[in-house]
C-alpha cells in the first residue's frame, strides 16, 4: 500500500535561525478536523495540535542552518530542509513497508527534489491537510528551537520574534552586532 505526504516550511522570511520543513503522512488515520494553515492558529492551538499530529501520524523533520542558507541561498535551502524531512519521515514510515509513499504535495511554488513525484501546490497550506499538519509542526519545531537557543543567549530576544526582522532585533543587531544564528547574506545582518 502507498500513501501521500505533505510537506511544507517555516522560517524562510527571519534573518536568524534555521528554515525548517515538516513532512507528515496520515497513513490509514484519518485527518484531524481541527488542521489549518499553522498561521491561521494560535501558538497554544499549534502546540495542541501538534501533540495529536506527533501522536497519530508519520512525520518528519528538516533543518537546514543559517551556515548552509548563507552558502545555498534561501530558496535552495528550504528545497534541502524539505528533502530531509521527507528523508527523516521516510526512515520513520518504514515500518509500514520499503516504498511508502507514493506522492508528495509541496506548498509553494517549487518542489524538491525527491524520490517519489512531488507536486508544488501554491496555497496547498489552506487546502490540504497534510500540508496543513506539516505546516503546523514546521512552525512549531521551529519556534521551539529558537526558544531553547533564547534560554542559552538572551541577548536577541529570540523568545519574543522568533529571528524575524522586527524594529527590536534590527536594534539589537546595530548594538551587538550578529551571533551564530543569524543569516549574514541577509539585508540588515552584517
Amino acid at each position: 500500500m502507498s500513501y501521500l505526504c505533505g510537506i511544507d516550511e517555516a522560517g524562510r522570511g527571519p534573518i536568524a535561525g534555521p528554515v525548517t520543513a515538516a513532512a507528515v503522512s496520515f497513513l490509514d488515520a484519518a485527518p484531524l478536523p481541527q488542521l489549518r494553515d499553522s498561521k491561521q492558529l494560535t501558538a497554544a492551538q499549534r502546540a495542541e495540535i501538534e501533540c495529536l499530529i506527533r501522536q497519530d501520524y508519520a512525520f518528519g523533520i528538516g533543518w537546514c542552518w543559517p551556515a548552509e542558507i548563507d552558502r545555498l541561498n534561501i530558496h535552495h535551502a528550504t528545497l534541502l530542509a524539505m528533502q530531509r524531512a521527507y528523508r527523516s519521515l521516510a526512515r520513520r514510515a518504514q515500518p509500514h513497508g520499503s516504498a511508502p509513499f507514493s506522492s508528495a504535495l509541496i506548498d509553494g511554488r517549487f518542489a524538491p527534489a525527491l524520490p517519489i513525484p512531488a507536486h508544488a501546490v501554491v496555497g496547498g497550506d489552506r487546502t490540504h491537510p497534510e500540508i496543513q499538519a506539516a505546516s503546523i509542526l514546521a512552525k512549531t519545531a521551529r519556534d521551539r528551537f529558537m526558544c531553547a537557543y533564547a534560554a542559552l543567549d538572551r541577548r536577541y530576544g529570540f523568545e519574543r520574534h522568533k529571528g524575524y526582522p522586527t524594529a527590536r532585533h534590527y536594534h539589537i543587531l546595530e548594538q551587538l552586532g550578529s551571533c551564530l544564528l543569524h543569516r549574514r547574506s541577509f539585508r540588515g545582518v552584517s
